[in-house]
């Protein structure tokens, strides 16, 4: 990749007053000159030739798709995200195996060295007992030389394990077994501590936080933490029973947490796939200690307020919002991309999914990017087989990076992979992510794909306007590029402090404003 400038100039507008006095602003991001000639006059005339010009400087390259590995049973359905250590991507399959019951794995930035880690051993009896646990579906995390993750399956009473294994595929350890249980009434398994892990943990300190879809004394799940040690096991909040209704199985706080949490200060947040007001779902925040549960939205039925369904996935943080995805709802219930603040205000859709060449049903979480998140849609696309995509944080500018190609024969083969479930990881301008499905052997993928820079673009200049003098002026321009260009004012030549956005207000507009 190689660095490189760019300057687009564009004629856009000119103020005229009397006198042939000027004044020129600069948006830098591109300098956009608009000069500014005063007459002394009562009218002020917006004529011009406000000229912008967008100045990046960004990595170039190509953009290009790249099949890491393909998957052959030896390790079969990554539905896992990665996690990256120098030159080296980490992950877990689901199934595959010595026994079937899944592998954790490593694999160069390349594509060469893949190297199964651990085999997760076969088990018996009805409820799947092992001693290191079965079906791995959580991305790992890592600390130092050591990784960390959950089981959905095996263990000691079948219903899922939290490991921890070194990066030389040494020293694997079961930190803890969920319990055995019983089922209830309504059919849901209960027991004291949780079951069935799904959800990446994440790590503060030496305490591993997070969550199971099943289990707890309502059935509904729980938040839970644990040392990295294996020791001091909490369920921090137990999510409530669910009473059934037309709407679903609802209640106050969300049940089924599939998603992973994040943490900030002293605060996690998350998502649960059901329960809330409407059964479809919630967005939550609970302290570190178990304190403070508080239910930040209920996602709406289908039919309402089409504000999303079923989130299954970790949310991402960005100063106070929160960015996340559903599986379905939205306008035409294929998915969406929302944001929302920290308190639980300001509820936005940012992208509604059709279902067409953008995608459909998202099971996978967001990264962030600059202004950019980006993700990956399980369905949809060119072939019916899911997507990359590309989305601003404003809702604007969403772009499908990838489509993954038609499948062929009785095990679904391709070049690169299908039905991608897991969130990406972005690295020195290449993401890199996983398919369920595909490629040559029909068993999944790791997949590399380098982003493309694109030279700005002027897509809205000023418009013409006449104001009364010691009026107002609000100069305004719309610029694209990937990434988003900066914007800088400027007077004369100089920058104008704090005019750092694509819209500049001029008070009390005269003479006094002008400049050579």
């Amino acid at each position: 990749m190689r660095q490189f400038q760019t300057r687009v100039a564009h004629e856009v507008t000119r103020l005229k007053v009397k006198g042939n006095q000027s004044f020129q602003f600069c948006s830098d991001g591109a300098p956009t000159c608009n000069r500014l000639e005063i007459k002394r006059r009562d009218k002020m005339k917006l004529k011009t030739f406000f000229t912008i010009a967008l100045m990046l400087t960004m990595n170039l390259s190509a953009q290009t798709f790249i099949t890491l590995h393909s998957f052959d049973g030896w390790g079969a359905d990554p539905s896992s995200g990665l996690v990256l250590s120098g030159n080296t991507l980490y992950g877990t399959a689901y199934g595959g195996g010595s026994s079937g019951n899944g592998t954790v794995y490593k694999v160069n930035t390349d594509g060469t060295g893949f190297t199964t880690l651990h085999s997760f051993t076969a088990t018996s009896g009805s409820l799947s007992i092992n001693s290191d646990g079965k079906w791995p579906s959580s991305r790992l995390v890592l600390s130092g030389n050591t990784l960390y993750g959950t089981d959905r399956n095996g263990g000691s009473s079948g219903y899922g394990t939290v490991f921890k294994i070194n990066t030389n595929g040494t020293g694997f350890s079961s930190l803890h077994s969920f319990a055995m249980g019983s089922t209830n009434s309504s059919g849901l398994y209960t027991n004291t501590d949780g079951a069935v892990p799904e959800a990446r943990l994440i790590i503060s300190g030496n305490t591993l936080y997070g969550t199971t879809i099943g289990g707890g004394i309502s059935g509904s799940g729980t938040v839970f933490k644990i040392n990295t040690d294996g020791t001091g096991f909490t369920n921090l909040h137990i999510f409530t029973a669910r009473s059934a209704s037309n709407l679903g199985d609802t209640n106050s706080d969300g049940a089924n947490a599939p998603s992973g949490l994040i943490l900030s200060g002293n605060t996690l947040y998350g998502t649960t796939e059901e329960g809330g007001s409407s059964g479809n779902g919630t967005v939550f925040a609970v302290n570190t200690d178990g304190t403070g549960f508080t239910t930040l939205h209920n996602f709406h039925s289908f039919f309402s307020d089409h504000d999303g369904a079923n989130p299954l996935t970790e949310l991402i943080l960005s100063g106070n919002t929160l960015y996340g995805t559903t599986m379905q709802g939205g306008s035409s219930f294929k998915g969406t991309v929302f944001a929302i603040n920290i308190d639980g205000t300001g509820y936005t859709n940012l992208y509604n999914f059709t279902g067409g060449s953008d995608g459909s049903i998202l099971e996978a979480g967001l990264i962030l990017s600059g202004n950019t998140l980006y993700g990956t849609a399980t369905s949809g696309g060119g072939s019916g087989n899911g997507t990359v995509f590309a989305v601003n944080t404003d809702g604007k500018g969403f772009t499908t990076l990838h489509s993954f190609t038609a499948t062929s024969g009785s095990i679904s083969t391709n070049s690169d992979g299908a039905n991608p479930n897991a969130e990406l990881f972005l690295s020195d301008n290449i993401l890199y992510g996983t398919t369920t499905f595909g490629g040559n052997s029909g068993y999944g993928t790791v997949f590399a794909l380098s982003l493309t820079n694109s030279a700005p673009n002027i897509t809205s200049q000023p418009q013409n306007q006449t104001v009364q003098a010691g009026g107002n002026v609000s100069l305004a321009v719309t610029a694209g590029a990937s990434p988003l260009p900066n914007y800088q004012w400027q007077s004369n030549g100089q920058n104008i402090i704090g005019a750092t956005n694509a819209t500049l207000t001029l008070n009390s507009v005269g003479a006094g404003n002008s400049g050579g």
